[in-house]
């Protein structure tokens, strides 16, 4: 079997002798001809991503319990972004190389079956993911259906009612018809989406500035600070955020070669991480630390709370075209990264698992049921874990693969690698190790793990917490280098 090879000026990217139960047409390199994004759909699927409602409230509730300096807290978010730049940046060079998405890059440090662990691993974290974002993209459908029927009352189930389960039904079916649509459509989509939530996001902020008046950048500093919270206390706080933003994009860092297999140049590439990252991460911070202030100001919960939701405030907002607005845009905005980030992923991951029967299409159905449980269950059990160390918890598992994936594609294999032998059964492989699986990078991968996930869940290492994702991808990177060392035959430039 041959991959797809539609332009002769392709031919280098051919796959000779392919195995079926490693390969179809969606794992395949994707030829020149057919890659089509420039930077700015790169830009486009990092501020999505950044702009959707968990984004927002993941960055508000940081801002609130980190205890320091507003504007430290802002200071942490960006450069979170420049490293997250650098990360992507990493993990993507492979596939704008080769073409060919995440999975097929994990069969080299993991073996040609043993790719399948972290595959099923992101793929996990993936459904998790797009439950959650879909709890909130349904959330905006809420705030509009309320609006209209003034807030109707009823029964609840699992935490919502009649009202909130129609919302969440709806962005369900919405987000698998946008999926059905193909990728192309979704950049297209994400293109016209990603510019006007900071439109509506900036009027939001001019409607609360104005009521709240001159004291609202005071405010920004100081509102939620503690003065207790001093010296390396502070300092801990701060790398604490940057920790936990880090592991929020956690997810799409590791397999970002799912979307830069589909940019023309690695130049493109870059400059879209750089846009979309620490740019935009700025301005979506900004606005979103600004917003929740004035809101405190003038809004809480029940309790006294300050509101976290974006949709909340605006709920809350005496403007009823802003409340429509609002709640469309938020709405196709998470819808949009949703698919992009949580829906798309899994896919190709699920697929790896049976190329020859289980397509891409077939996949992300199995994506979006299992998601739907997910979501269907976020109000009564998972937001009482916190979003934050919610977030911690699931970078904690991705972060040692990534590092896995990195160290042995830049370290170990010297950023060569044997095209046919990733999609080739042949026990004389490169990549098949023992029987398809690289034991020791499995081994180096539980072993990070452990000790990642313990920092976020263990009392005595609490004040790690916010490391989780980078001693994870650390550690994992170490290890493998070290299980692999004398263990790796490099290929010659020619076996590109």
């Amino acid at each position: 079997m041959t991959a797809r090879n539609n332009d002769l000026g392709d031919s280098d990217l051919a796959v000779r002798n392919a195995d079926p139960s490693l390969y179809n047409e969606d794992l395949a390199p994707l030829p020149a001809s057919q890659r089509t994004w420039g930077w700015f759909a790169i830009f486009n699927v990092w501020s999505n991503d950044i702009q959707s409602l968990a984004g927002y409230t993941l960055a508000a509730s940081l801002f609130i319990t980190a205890g320091i300096n507003g504007w430290c807290v802002f200071a942490a978010i960006l450069l979170a972004g420049f490293i997250v730049k650098l990360l992507v940046d990493l993990s993507g060079r492979p596939s704008v190389k080769y073409g060919f998405p995440y999975p097929v890059l994990a069969r080299a440090s993991m073996g040609v079956r043993g790719a399948q662990f972290p595959a099923i691993v992101r793929a996990v974290v993936a459904v998790f993911w797009y439950g959650a974002q879909t709890y909130f993209a349904s959330t905006a459908i809420a705030l509009a259906l309320n609006a209209v029927l003034g807030n109707p009352e009823g029964a609840e189930f699992l935490g919502m009612n009649w009202a909130s389960w129609a919302s969440y039904v709806l962005a369900s079916v919405l987000q698998v018809a946008l999926f059905l649509g193909g990728i192309d459509r979704i950049a297209n989509f994400l293109n016209i989406v990603g510019p006007g939530v900071y439109v509506v996001m900036i009027a939001l902020l001019i409607a609360i500035w104005v009521q709240v008046g001159p004291s609202l950048p005071q405010a920004v500093g100081t509102l939620f600070s503690n003065d207790d919270v001093t010296g390396w206390a502070a300092v801990a706080a701060f790398v604490g955020v940057v920790g936990t933003m880090i592991a929020y994009f956690a997810a799409v860092v590791i397999n970002f070669g799912d979307f830069a297999r589909n940019v023309r140049s690695e130049r493109a590439m870059r400059f879209g991480n750089f846009t979309g990252l620490p740019l935009s991460l700025a301005l979506f911070t900004f606005l979103s630390v600004f917003i929740t202030a004035g809101a405190y100001l003038l809004y809480q919960d029940g309790e006294g709370n300050p509101l976290t939701n974006p949709a909340d405030i605006v709920g809350l907002v005496d403007n009823v075209p802003l409340t429509v607005l609002a709640a469309v845009t938020f709405l196709v905005a998470t819808l949009g990264i949703n698919v992009v980030a949580n829906f798309i992923p899994p896919s190709y991951s699920l697929s790896n698992i049976n190329p020859a029967r289980i397509s891409f299409r077939t996949a992300g159905m199995i994506t979006a049921a299992a998601g739907f449980v997910i979501g269907a269950l976020w109000v009564a059990v998972i937001a009482n874990i916190g979003l934050p160390r919610f977030v911690d918890t699931l970078g904690a598992v991705l972060a040692p693969l990534y590092g896995i994936i990195i160290a042995d594609y830049y370290i170990v294999r010297k950023q060569r690698l044997n095209l046919n032998d990733l999609y080739s059964a042949d026990p004389n492989g490169i990549y098949h190790f023992t029987r398809g699986w690289n034991q020791r990078a499995v081994v180096a991968s539980a072993i990070a793990s452990v000790f990642s996930i313990l920092t976020v869940w263990l009392p005595q290492l609490a004040q790690l917490s916010g490391f989780a994702w980078v001693f994870g991808a650390v550690l994992g990177g170490l290890f493998h280098w070290l299980a692999m060392r004398g263990h790796v035959v490099i290929t010659s430039a020619d076996d590109r």
